[in-house]
This record gives C-alpha cells, structure tokens and sequence, in this order.
C-alpha cells in the first residue's frame, strides 16, 4: 500500500553488495534512490519483481534514480540470481538484518500455514538529500515498479 512518508532522513547504513563492492546509503548523496526489500532470491514473486525493475531500469536511470534490490539472502545467492537475470543493478545482502530493522520490513507471515518471520516486500525512495520521500509496504508485484517509476519522475 503506497504511502507519502513524511520526508525524514535515512540514517546512514552499509550492505555488502554484489559486483564485490560495498553499498553505503551517504555515497549516492546527490541521487535518487529505489530501494525494494523482498523477501527471497529465485522465488517466483521476487523474479518477476526484479524482472519489472530490470525493464524499467533504463527510464529510472533516465528519470535520475538509481535501484537497488535488498534481502536477506547471502551474496553467493544474490550473484547467482543477479546473473541468471541480467539484472543491470546490484542487489545487497542484508543477513543481520541492518537494514531491514531500520525499514520496519520484517514481519510475522504466513506460509503454508505456518508461522514466519520473513521481509515483506516494501520499497522506499529516497532523494538526493537522504531524505525518505515514499514507502509503499504489502507491495502486490503487478504494476508496482511502474508505480514507483511514476513516483520518481515526479521528484
């Protein structure tokens, strides 16, 4: 459900990131960001949400945005999937859960009838300033990057 946040600054954090590098939230000062937290690689729901982020990724570079995808999987994983895709943005691993705390992402789910605790799946744009400008959270995958591209191109 999309929601208009109330434009506070992103505390700064750090995740390890595919390509071998380190993503710091204070190095894209300047930029906007899409951050979308899901909850496993290779899950169908998450393939086609990287896959809609993926096609679109050349109007969220042209509206100025940079994206990138976050869970909980390991960078082994992470690269895999990244690969078998062609993702052209890096996805980060966030296995202590830095991130995902700061967000508020991690909820109690259900899945198969059994109780889980597990990220759900929420995206955040941040602007140039560090400033968190629109979260939409219980993302439904169709549409949704549309949506958040739509969001961007408006900041």
């Amino acid at each position: 459900m999309p929601g208009k946040a109330p434009a506070t600054k992103v505390q700064d954090f750090s995740l390890l990131s595919t390509g071998n590098g380190t993503f710091r939230l204070s190095d894209f000062r300047g930029k906007k960001l899409v951050l979308y937290f899901y909850p496993k690689d290779n899950t169908p729901g998450c393939t086609v949400e990287g896959e809609h982020f993926r096609d679109l990724h050349p109007a969220f570079r042209k509206a100025g945005a940079e994206v990138f995808g976050l869970s909980r999987d390991s960078l082994k994983t992470h690269d895999n999937f990244k690969q078998k895709l062609a993702f052209p943005f890096e996805l980060l691993s966030d296995a202590n859960e830095e991130a995902c705390r700061q967000f508020g992402v991690i909820k109690m789910k259900n899945l198969y009838g059994k109780k889980v605790r597990g990220i759900e799946r929420s995206t955040f744009v941040i602007d140039g300033e560090g400033r968190l400008m629109r979260e939409w959270r219980g993302v439904k995958v169709p549409g949704h990057a549309q949506e958040v591209l739509d969001f961007v191109k408006t900041l």
